[in-house]
């Protein structure tokens, strides 16, 4: 969870041809299932694709991440550029420290990931929906480890067999100090 502060601000309402003050308050995000879920409901579109946003879809993100009660309308709009660069970092973060060695890609396409895939996987992965409320990276380096750790182990090839065993056998010459 991220909690930012944000200051008194006020700004004119178009709807209501108004200006409206905005106390400052502290504000609780969360990036999680949850937020990208309410954000791909009302814009029809994967939030996790390569495509850039803009910035009336990044701020309309930061106010599904909200997670605290009683939060004052149009509060996405006093957010200040260093508090989105902030929130930018929060979501980037890993959450975990969990890593993964280097994979190899096959020839096909990345499949777009949408928030009822990762339902999907979870299901399938028997997460239980709880982790829903997890930092979103989190939850999907757990889908990523169940995945890995229920597929079949993959068979080396004989020349990754080969070179293994040449590493091997030299990691124990040096270690012995021999020649061979």
């Amino acid at each position: 969870m991220l909690i930012i502060t944000t200051s008194q601000k006020e700004y004119f309402d178009e709807s209501t041809s108004k200006f409206v003050d905005v106390p400052g308050r502290q504000i609780e995000l969360e990036h999680s299932l949850i937020s990208l879920s309410k954000w791909e409901a009302k814009w029809c579109k994967p939030f996790l694709a390569k495509e850039k946003k803009t910035n009336e879809q990044i701020r309309d993100y930061v106010k599904c991440m909200i997670i605290s009660r009683n939060v004052p309308e149009k509060i996405e709009d006093i957010i200040t550029d260093d508090q989105l660069t902030i929130i930018n970092e929060y979501i980037d973060a890993p959450m975990t420290a969990t890593t993964f060695g280097k994979t190899q890609q096959t020839g096909r396409q990345r499949e777009v990931i949408t928030s009822e895939l990762i339902y999907y996987w979870m299901i399938a992965l028997n997460i239980p929906f709880e982790c829903q409320k997890w930092h979103l990276n989190r939850l999907l380096t757990l889908i990523r480890v169940c995945s890995i750790k229920n597929s079949p182990q993959k068979k080396m090839s004989r020349n990754e067999i080969l070179a293994q065993n040449r590493a091997l056998n030299a990691a124990r010459r040096n270690q012995l100090q021999t020649k061979g």
